[in-house]
């Protein structure tokens, strides 16, 4: 039997950004809802995959799995992991998964995606736009997720047809810390700011530059920043790099969505497409590294070299799920 996992982040979506800007807010009631429509499109299939969920502090995971057993219509069953109301808890499930699991279900924005991206391998990530900074979860209903997922998960449209492999970004940091390595899924920024703090990046001004492995003007942060430039698909090999400054100090300005109900004005000192593994380096006095829009890494006198990688996880495309499954005759009887 098919297993398809699910995996929902309570904390997604309603951090800071809804009081200093325009960020939408994505509470425990929607997300209930927006899995309860994932759980019924995986009924697409007859029979419908097995489901192992994610168990969290809200208990939204433990309720959908009570909630199944109860209509009896698929068989659902909890993770057997600890659960600590932190993105270790993704990171556990998504090591899991990725040995049980045909396809996986995820509702959260960019820092849970790339929580799940460090175990899930290879199985198809199938992900739902319910956090804050949104660039690579899919802006899509429940119910369409979980029948994408179902029909992946059991074979029935192939995988490797209907899915994208991510690039991602990683930075070597060689400060009075030691060495260490820090991983961003769609970009890798270096901040002039003195302390990680609240997490988000709220000020425009703060941005010195970075690498992102996709980008699009309708993207916010780094990889919008980067799009207005030019374009590059989550599949594309390489990325780009930015170097930025006060805009009337740089030879050429952007204006980009930053963050979620801010627009900015950019100085632009430096762009380019890199390649693969190639890198761009910052010397930095005293920074903070942010990861998808999320400050997590304080450095001090800092030798930092960051690149675009071509080995983060698999994405479903799901206009090309239905497409080819469409084209099959899957859903006529």
């Amino acid at each position: 039997m098919a297993t398809v996992g699910l995996v929902v982040n309570p904390s997604a979506g309603r951090d800071i950004r809804r009081l200093t800007g325009g960020a939408s807010v994505s509470d425990r009631y929607a997300k209930v809802q927006t899995a309860r429509c994932v759980l019924a499109g995986l009924t697409t299939i007859d029979p419908p995959p097995d489901v192992l969920v994610m168990p969290d502090k809200a208990n939204v995971g433990q309720g959908l799995v009570e909630e199944a057993v109860e209509a009896g219509e698929i068989d659902a069953a909890l993770l057997d992991q600890s659960v600590t109301g932190s993105g270790e808890d993704t990171r556990r499930a998504a090591d899991a998964l990725c040995e049980r699991a045909d396809a996986v279900v995820v509702l959260g924005g960019d820092g849970t995606n790339r929580d799940v991206a460090t175990g899930i391998g290879d199985v198809p990530v199938a992900s739902i736009s319910t956090g804050t900074n949104n660039v690579v979860p899919t802006a899509i209903d429940g119910t369409p997720a979980g029948a994408a997922a179902a029909l992946v998960a059991t074979g029935r449209v192939p995988a490797a047809d209907v899915t994208v492999r991510h690039g991602t970004v990683v930075a070597a940091v060689d400060d009075n810390g030691g060495h260490r390595r820090f991983e961003g899924l769609a970009a890798l920024s270096v901040l002039d700011r003195p302390f990680v703090g609240t997490r988000a990046v709220l000020d425009p001004g703060d941005f010195l530059g970075g690498v992102v492995s996709r980008a699009s003007p309708g993207d916010v942060g780094l990889s919008g920043v980067a799009g207005t430039l030019g374009a590059i698909a989550p599949d594309d090999p390489g990325g780009a790099g930015l170097r930025l400054g006060p805009p009337d100090d740089a030879p050429r300005t952007v204006r980009a969505m930053t963050t979620p109900g801010v627009v900015g004005r950019i100085g632009v000192r430096e762009h380019r497409r890199l390649d693969d593994g190639e890198a761009m380096t910052f010397d930095v006095p005293e920074g903070v590294l942010s990861a998808d829009g999320e400050r997590e890494l304080e450095v001090h006198d800092a030798h930092v070299e960051v690149r675009p990688r071509p080995d983060g996880p698999r994405f479903v495309d799901f206009d090309a799920v239905f497409e080819r499954a469409a084209d099959e005759g899957l859903f006529v009887e």
